[in-house]
């Protein structure tokens, strides 16, 4: 599938810290708990779909800086085009992610001035979905993509009010809605309904971590358990994949509910890793696993 990324791409370090609060003493020794690499929202799309075997348009801004040169190299080196990149930006954004034994973190994300940027407006929409990050320079391109039938997909991940300003461009012309359970006001059962007779989402995912995901799709909204992962390394990343790989199945077999359970193993296998970008499966691994593995659904 040909699939169009939009969205942030930066340079993450992860720190292992020993608990949530954090106490405070002057210097600590983790040894190699402290890891600098590629991460971004962007990123960790493009990249999951290309290991999954999409052909990946990635557009995004970039600082004209040896933060951005290396960003370049690692894009190159995973096969992702990085020619609808700009390099316009004061600085290459970057982000700090803590996390602790249990996988549970803590983001710091510098974004520079990458919000006061807008893709170009004349660029071709020649693919089979449009994933869309909820950042600014976005705005304009999933309106337009929406306007032209395009399939449109975007994550607003953290939400609490379903006319949220700053999301509410982004929940309004998404055909694909995602979000995280992490601030929800009220049940996710109920969140969801009020979503989608607000918005009319063609297909809204809540991904809930150890409670599994809630699906609506046209209105029928289900419930589908986690699929048990032993050795959870850091969940940083986990809704990207999750995401992701939803979209991969989804473009392929337009099966809402197939596709989900998918992607909650590929989310499950990516948690394994320390990292946003690393440990994404391949479709033919996700078969497997999908073969011989339940997932129990609940129609609410």
């Amino acid at each position: 599938m040909n699939i169009l990324v939009s969205g942030l791409l930066n340079i993450e370090t992860t720190v292992a810290v020993r608990e949530f609060p954090i106490r405070y003493y002057p210097i600590d020794y983790p040894f190699f708990g402290v890891n600098s690499g590629i991460g971004g929202v962007g990123y960790n799309i493009a990249k999951a779909l290309t290991v999954l075997g999409d052909t990946v348009e990635l557009h995004s801004f970039l600082g004209d800086d040896p933060e951005g040169e290396r960003i370049e190299r690692t894009l190159c080196s995973d096969g992702i085009d990085a020619s609808h990149i700009e390099k316009n930006l004061k600085n290459t954004p970057v982000s700090v992610v803590l996390f602790d034994p249990s996988g549970r973190r803590q983001i710091y994300c510098d974004l520079k001035d990458i919000q006061e940027q807008n893709i170009p407006a004349d660029i071709p929409l020649s693919c089979d979905i449009a994933a869309l990050c909820n950042i600014n320079f976005n705005r304009e391109l999933i309106k337009r993509a929406r306007g032209e039938g395009v399939l449109t997909a975007t994550d607003v991940h953290v939400l609490s009010d379903i006319e949220d300003d700053y999301n509410r461009d982004f929940m309004e012309n998404a055909d694909i809605l995602f979000l995280s359970d992490e601030k929800l006001p009220e049940a996710a059962e109920r969140f969801i309904r009020r979503l989608y007779e607000r918005y009319h989402n063609r297909v809204i995912v809540i991904g809930m971590g150890e409670k599994g995901a809630m699906l609506c799709e046209d209105g029928r909204v289900c419930h589908l358990s986690a699929v048990p992962c032993e050795h959870i390394v850091n969940t940083v990343g986990a809704g990207d994949a999750l995401f992701s790989a939803f979209l991969h199945f989804y473009v392929k077999e337009k099966d809402a509910l197939s596709s989900l359970k998918k992607a909650q193993i590929f989310a499950s296998e990516k948690i394994k890793f320390n990292g946003a970008s690393k440990g994404f499966s391949t479709e033919k691994e996700i078969e497997d696993i999908f073969s011989h593995i339940r997932i129990e659904t609940v129609e609410h």
